[in-house]
């Protein structure tokens, strides 16, 4: 009798078919170390990110000078407003010191935009002490350029007329602008008050009474 050799064939089949050329598969291996470590390094980021947030609600009110004020001059209270800062890293003066700042003098010409620090300020002005003196100019056009601010340097010039044989000469060579009046149409023309050296106002104010008086701005002295 003849025995069937089709399951030997089907056995062959399978040994030659796609699951015969799989590669055996080693167990996976944990490594709980690295594991620990992602988790660390997740805690540690919230952590950060939970310690950058408090800080930056971390803030105090302090003083910032939004007008120039010029060396010298008095604190306003419509020059100053306040803003919030960090509370660390800066040698601020704090907003509740306000009532203190107000009436007390800069020590250096101050402009717009600046945090008002404990170096900024006098209690007496450095410019209005002994010595010194303010003068008022009624100035026409061409005598002085535009633009001036309060605390801007300038120098006084005698420009005379045509019919004196003097020269043109410097009468103050670094004078403060203490105050800015209206200027004409033109932007070139108005009244100034400087402060100059005492000894130098009585010719100053002689030439400024006859109109022989021109005032040159220092833009790079502060």
């Amino acid at each position: 009798m003849r025995t069937s050799e089709k399951p030997a064939a089907d056995a062959a089949a399978g040994l030659a078919g796609p699951a015969s050329r799989k590669l055996p598969v080693p167990p996976r291996e944990r490594k709980p170390a690295l594991a620990a470590l992602a988790v660390l390094l997740i805690l540690g980021g919230a952590l950060a990110t939970t310690l950058l947030v408090l800080r930056s609600g971390d803030r105090v009110s302090a003083i910032r000078v939004t007008q120039q004020i010029g060396a010298g001059q008095k604190f306003t209270e419509q020059a100053l407003e306040e803003v919030k800062i960090a509370a660390e890293g800066v040698d601020y003066v704090s907003w509740s010191q306000l009532d203190q700042v107000v009436g007390s003098f800069a020590a250096v010409t101050i402009l717009p935009g600046t945090l008002l620090t404990n170096q900024m300020g006098a209690k007496a002005s450095t410019e209005l002490g002994e010595g010194k003196a303010t003068v008022g100019l009624a100035l026409k056009p061409g005598q002085m350029p535009a633009g001036l601010k309060v605390g801007d340097r300038v120098q006084l010039v005698h420009v005379p007329s045509r019919a004196s044989q003097a020269e043109s000469r410097v009468l103050a060579a670094s004078a403060l602008v203490f105050s800015v009046g209206d200027k004409s149409r033109t932007g070139n023309s108005g009244q100034i008050t400087v402060v100059v050296d005492s000894s130098a106002s009585p010719e100053i104010v002689a030439f400024a009474s006859s109109g022989e008086i021109a005032v040159a701005e220092l833009p790079g002295a502060r």
